[in-house]
């Protein structure tokens, strides 16, 4: 009985240390980044790592769908995660839904967060907000990119001559999720995962969907496909890029065709894997993203280290000229001394007998 005691003990240590071993402690707080918008952030990981990773969810999910990545990832690197604007418990706005402006959100939250050189993971939309971010910012300040599952939208001018009924079906789709919000949003959850999951966790997605309002995300989705063609940024990468796509995905053709536009691009499919790839395979996901950061190159600031910050020692204040002259010590020679005593007593001596000889009349006669 007492062997079998000690042996459940082990094991429920082992247990719960291989769980704290893969769940490390997040910290969440939210961060202004724009007049009247906030951020809901997620952080974890190795604050003094060589790399930071940025994961950046897509259309109607928040931070949270990133979850697994996050634990993984943290174990050797800083990771960050948010809520766009709009999205789960971020500020809701009607203002501002664009991939443009959510490059600008992300760009003034890793300002913030003091972010150096990152790499940007972006997911579905936001595989649009990262081609957005290069296209105003550039790729100099990254250290890589990594695109799930989507390709750059070319904006109105990709809509094909004759897919009019394509278009209308489209349209159609977003006219049901603003009438049907929540029935959309659990179809298009079990679509997006291949593998079956909990009723609990389909409601999570649904749940943290929920928090867009129908119209916002309507429009949403007509700035991400239909408003600017963004494939300019692929000829502006100039960083290690990783595309990583489903094997089933629909867009496989058009991601693999842009991956090839860019210069130090590296493309990857997943089987077996729907279009959040990243929960279908986790495992294959972690893996190849594990790789490629392990392979980047370490930032400036790791290899040249900020030298160390300047201490000011407390010291007596110099005096001046006039000071140190008015306190220095009186040197003189006794020799000097002595002799100008003796040229003051020989001036009064000739003084006094001059006047001696000159009024006699008034000198005491003893």
């Amino acid at each position: 009985m007492k062997l079998l005691s000690q042996i459940l003990v082990v094991l429920v240590t082992t247990g719960f240390s291989a769980h704290a071993e893969s769940a490390p402690e997040l910290s969440e707080r939210t961060v202004d980044v724009d007049n009247d918008v906030s951020l809901r952030v997620i952080e974890a990981g190795q604050l003094a790592s060589g790399a930071t990773l940025v994961l950046i969810p897509g259309w109607s999910t928040t931070a949270d769908v990133w979850r697994e990545q996050i634990n993984r990832f943290a174990r050797t690197y800083r990771v960050i995660s948010f809520d766009p604007r709009s999205q789960g418990k971020s500020t809701i706005t009607t203002d501002g839904n664009t991939p443009e402006i959510r490059a600008q959100d992300l760009h003034t939250l890793l300002g913030l967060l003091s972010v150096r050189r990152p790499v940007l993971v972006g997911w579905s939309q936001g595989v649009e907000d990262i081609a957005a971010f290069i296209n105003r910012y550039g790729t100099d300040d990254l250290s890589g990119i990594v695109l799930v599952d989507a390709a750059i939208s070319p904006g109105a001018e990709g809509i094909p001559a004759g897919s009019a009924q394509q278009t209308a079906t489209l349209f159609e789709t977003f006219a049901t999720y603003q009438a049907h919000q929540q029935e959309y949003l659990a179809n298009m959850m079990r679509a997006i995962v291949s593998k079956p999951r909990s009723n609990d966790a389909v409601e999570d997605l649904v749940t943290m969907g929920l928090k867009t309002p129908p119209d916002i995300g309507v429009a949403m989705r007509i700035a991400d496909s239909f408003t600017v063609n963004r494939m300019p940024a692929l000829k502006k990468i100039n960083c290690p890029t990783l595309s990583i796509a489903s094997a089933k995905s629909g867009g496989l053709a058009q991601q693999q065709a842009q991956a090839k536009q860019i210069s130090r691009a590296h493309f990857e499919k997943i089987e077996d894997a729907a279009h959040a790839v990243f929960l279908d395979q986790p495992d294959r996901f972690n893996e190849l993203v594990m790789t490629f950061v392990a392979k980047l190159a370490p930032p400036a600031s790791d290899l040249h280290p900020a030298p160390a910050p300047f201490v000011e020692i407390d010291q007596p204040a110099t005096p001046s000229l006039v000071e140190q002259y008015r306190t220095a010590p009186k040197i003189v020679k006794p020799r000097q001394r002595h002799q100008r005593v003796a040229r003051v007593r020989s001036f009064w001596d000739k003084l006094r007998y001059g006047w001696i000889v000159e009024n006699p009349q008034y000198v005491k006669k003893r």
